[in-house]
């Protein structure tokens, strides 16, 4: 499995970027998918997840990030509108171990390289 994030880059705070995350290896349909982050000296935290119960979002994101996929295109967005300062960091996407992917990390399988996002002040 493979996991392919873009999308990010340096935004003013307020702006808006969509990360994308291309899969490919087994029936993407399949698997629940999350996006993390990670800044220096932090352990990586959740942001946002999908699986077959639905979407669900950390507290910090929620109402400002959308998690959405697309089965065809074996892909899953993060669009993060009204961006703040203290988004800033590397974003990572996952695949999970199933279709109950969840909050925790260790709920999914496969990970991204990861694509930084920086937000100025």
């Amino acid at each position: 499995v493979q996991l392919q994030a873009s999308g990010g880059g340096l935004v003013q705070a307020g702006g808006s970027l969509r990360l994308s995350c291309v899969a490919s290896g087994r029936a993407f349909r399949n698997y629940g998918m999350g996006w993390f982050r990670q800044t220096p000296g932090k352990e990586r935290e959740f942001v946002a997840g999908v699986n077959w119960g639905g979407k669900f979002y950390a507290d910090p994101v929620q109402g400002r990030f959308t998690i959405s996929r697309d089965n065809a295109k074996n892909t899953v967005y993060l669009q993060m509108n009204n961006l703040k300062p203290e988004d800033t960091a590397v974003y990572y996407c996952a695949q999970g171990a199933s279709h109950y992917s969840n909050r925790q990390q260790s709920s999914y399988k496969y990970w991204g390289q990861g694509t930084l996002v920086t937000v100025s002040s």
